[in-house]
């Protein structure tokens, strides 16, 4: 019998780097992390379980140090946020700001945000998706690293509620074209604008982006609803 053909390993869209953890971030892990972190499984989630609440959730993939999430979870108590990011500080650094600012309607994933996408999160249960700043992985041969590419916009199409919205921005013109490319194509999204969208009200300015701005770099808004 003939041994089968080794599995293809998957492409990542992030590269999991050692990061320094200072001693807020630390500390919010140990004394927040248990009520705010969810674990990964296999098993989908109950929302309103989780949140102890029944209101709209919004999937944030890749919240960096979370300075964002934590500005928009203030701005928005009545929605529900569920952060996935890979790296450590950043999760670290999201729950000291969790514990600074008394946020309830946040929740964090240390994950791959694919593979919590496919197990845990129901179908056409978010009302909306953000992805701020990933990584543009700038060189031709890495652009198969991108997360956003036709399959993967699919599925998350699948777990958006009909009207939820996808909202994802960028720093990188080249990146923002293939973006707005990407989500014309997909079926099941229409664009909320005739192309890229003004910055929406909810979504700070971050101090990376504010310098760029200053420096004269460009950011680009890519916000499309599901039909």
């Amino acid at each position: 019998m003939s041994e089968l053909p080794p599995h293809p390993r998957p492409i990542r869209s992030f590269v999991l780097r050692a990061g320094r953890m200072g001693s807020g971030q630390t500390r919010a892990l140990a004394e927040l992390g248990p009520r705010f972190v969810v674990p990964f499984g296999a098993a989908v989630l109950d929302f309103a379980q989780l949140f102890g609440r029944k209101a709209p959730v919004v999937l944030e993939i890749g919240f960096g140090m979370g300075d964002a999430t934590a500005a928009i979870a203030q701005r928005l108590p009545g929605v529900d946020f569920l952060g996935v990011e890979v790296h450590t500080p950043g999760v670290g650094a999201l729950l000291r700001l969790i514990g600074e600012r008394d946020l309830g309607n946040v929740r964090i994933v240390q994950h791959d945000a694919v593979e919590v996408l496919e197990k845990m999160v129901p179908p056409a249960s978010l009302a909306g998706i953000h992805i701020f700043f990933p990584d543009p992985w700038h060189k031709k041969r890495h652009h198969k690293r991108r997360l956003i590419q036709p399959a993967f916009v699919t599925k998350l199409v699948q777990h958006l509620a009909p009207g939820g919205y996808l909202h994802c921005a960028t720093d990188w013109e080249p990146y923002a074209a293939q973006m707005l490319e990407v989500l014309s194509a997909e079926p099941g999204l229409l664009n909320s604008a005739p192309g890229f969208a003004p910055k929406p009200d909810y979504r700070p300015l971050t101090k990376f982006e504010a310098r760029g701005l200053r420096l004269g770099h460009g950011v680009w808004d890519i916000v499309f609803t599901r039909r």
